[in-house]
């Protein structure tokens, strides 16, 4: 990647894109799970721009194209992080790194002492991307998910 994209708040205009990033990033983790109806695949346009209206995530824009997304809310003086999904063709590239230090900035500003976020006991480079961004372990479900929180202050 030669120019580093754009990181801005996400807003419901973003959601035909996001949705499109979404489906083909989470596309390679349905394959994982070998479970095609996974929620990131099945939501909606419009759930999606229903979820986005009060959201404290971020979009990466290369020139005019939406190349990652993660959203996040606030529960109190939690930040809850989820569906971080870079466009398959920029992975690998440290888009998950610039959008997770902007959400977290956001969250901040927003009051957050502390985010959550959690991924799949299969989606090891996700793992290795939160537990290098100082995300530690808290809580394994039954079910395999892995819950992860780093302090904000």
């Amino acid at each position: 990647m030669s120019n580093s994209p754009l990181i801005r708040p996400i807003s419901p205009y973003d959601a035909g894109e996001v949705l499109t990033i979404q489906r083909a990033a989470f596309a390679s983790e349905a394959l994982i799970y070998g479970d095609p109806d996974m929620p990131p695949l099945t939501q909606t346009l419009e759930e999606l721009r229903a979820e986005l209206v009060e959201n404290l995530g971020c979009v990466a824009v290369a020139g005019h194209r939406v190349v990652g997304a993660v959203r996040a809310r606030l529960d109190g003086e939690l930040l809850l992080i989820g569906r971080l999904a870079i466009a398959p063709d920029q992975q690998g590239e440290g888009l998950g790194t610039q959008l997770l230090t902007a959400v977290e900035d956001r969250g901040r500003e927003a009051g957050a002492t502390e985010a959550e976020l959690f991924t799949g006991g299969l989606s090891e480079a996700n793992q290795r991307l939160y537990e290098r961004e100082g995300y530690h372990r808290t809580e394994e479900t039954a079910d395999g998910e892995i819950f992860y929180r780093k302090p904000l202050v």
